[in-house]
């Protein structure tokens, strides 16, 4: 029986064993795995796809302008795809790419320059003599064209047609697309040196009381204001018209400029006070987040007036992509303020630039998923089935994004639009295709 029993226990001190010799392996593969994530650049990740998003809004949206804020956006995200948060701050790394293409045009010289050394000599005589043949082609090959028609006729038939517009086009874009990369080789080669956030602050301090003051009085007026937008809210169009003698889209249109004006100035303040003010005790930092998390709370109901007085105004007044872009502009602006809100908790704030790029990034992509120009053909048709003017002269400006609006007007009014819009389109290339004019061409 006590043999029995040792048996089984050297049985189960062996399936023991074996039960850890098989963990082994599979935890050490688990961590391992964990150890690939944890080692994957994905903020690198994130951008460079931004990038790509912004780039491919070119193949389905038609809005000229539209593909230009997603070229620019999209050549922002590759340079903080390269440029890792470094020690010049965000100015320089959204710019990094432009900024060192010119630096590394003679370091790709001087990597030409060995690799050619270490090819020899030999090669160089080849192109050298490829070159000769080819300006000895360009000068006899005319020649003979003019002097035999037959043979004229031979090669005008195997050269392509050179369209000289099309090929400064892409020689421009060529150029600019090498730079970016030579840029980008640079300073994948040579990071910049990267930001310490553990590095000491010199900068002198501000106490409660010097910085205080400007956000208490900053303070009091916005709450003035909003207690007055409340007032506004409930008393309606007859308020208005009794307080400030304005219609109520008069009122709303006048008051907008000035409220984004407010919300931008007071951004500026709050990153001014986040940087400066003392944070060295317990009680300070409680402060600052208080006074600064108030303002915040009183800005954000400052920015969603504007928003709804520009709103309202062109419920009024009729729909424009202008109008449209400074709405979703605000827009932006309260992310960032609410981005400002969550570095409040550790008062950490060296994440929050390239978050509120990110976010405006992001905003942008949305617009254009939205379909700027077709929404604001949809809302002034909404507001002619109420029974407001259309203006149709505006709407047949816009790129054929717009088409997709059109198809609940009437015959004349649609056709007043989009006769003019398929007017100016173009052939496209395949280089070129774009889904909404293929769409429109139909």
């Amino acid at each position: 029986m006590a043999a029995d029993h040792g048996v089984a226990a050297v049985g189960d001190a062996t399936a023991g064993d074996r039960l850890r010799t098989d963990e082994g392996p599979a935890v050490e593969v688990d961590a391992e795995r964990r150890g690939w994530l944890t080692q994957v650049p994905w903020d690198r990740v994130w951008w460079t796809g931004v990038a790509l998003a912004l780039l491919s809004v070119g193949a389905f949206r038609a809005a000229p302008w539209l593909f230009v804020l997603c070229l620019v956006g999209a050549a922002l995200a590759g340079s903080l795809a390269v440029v890792r948060r470094s020690a010049h701050g965000l100015l320089f790394d959204v710019f990094a790419v432009p900024l060192s293409a010119a630096n590394s045009t003679p370091w790709l010289q001087r990597a030409m320059s060995r690799a050619r050394a270490r090819v020899g000599s030999g090669t160089q005589r080849v192109w050298w003599s490829i070159g000769v043949a080819a300006a000895l082609l360009l000068i006899m090959v005319p020649l003979l064209a003019g002097a035999d028609a037959v043979f004229a006729g031979l090669v005008n038939g195997l050269l392509p047609r050179v369209d000289v517009p099309k090929v400064l086009r892409w020689g421009a874009v060529f150029v600019v697309a090498g730079l970016g990369v030579s840029g980008s080789l640079f300073l994948l080669a040579g990071p910049p040196p990267p930001a310490d956030d553990d590095a000491p602050r010199r900068a002198r301090r501000f106490s409660p009381l010097e910085w205080g003051i400007p956000v208490g009085a900053l303070t009091v007026v916005f709450a003035a204001f909003v207690a007055t937008q409340v007032a506004v809210l409930f008393g309606g169009d007859g308020y208005v018209q009794r307080t400030a003698s304005l219609t109520y889209a008069e009122y709303a249109r006048s008051g907008f400029w000035q409220l984004s004006i407010v919300s931008v100035l007071t951004l500026a303040v709050i990153g001014i006070v986040l940087r400066y003010a003392g944070q060295e005790t317990t009680g300070e930092r409680r402060l600052l987040r208080i006074a600064v998390a108030v303002v915040i709370a009183l800005v954000l109901v400052i920015v969603a007036s504007a928003v709804q007085r520009m709103w309202t105004y062109q419920q009024a007044y009729g729909f424009t992509v202008l109008r449209l872009l400074v709405e979703v502009f605000e827009g932006w602006i309260a992310l960032v303020y609410l981005l400002l809100f969550a570095s409040l908790v550790r008062l950490r704030r060296t994440w929050v630039p390239r978050a509120a790029v990110g976010a405006a990034l992001a905003t942008l992509l949305a617009l254009a998923v939205l379909n700027p120009e077709g929404f604001v053909a949809d809302r002034n048709i909404d507001r002619w089935q109420t029974g407001r003017p259309l203006d149709t002269k505006y709407l047949s400006t816009l790129s054929p994004d717009a088409l997709t609006a059109t198809g609940r007007l009437p015959d004349a009014q649609r056709a007043a639009i989009e006769d003019v819009i398929r007017d100016h389109l173009s052939d496209d290339s395949w280089q070129g295709w774009n889904y909404s004019r293929a769409t429109a061409s139909r």
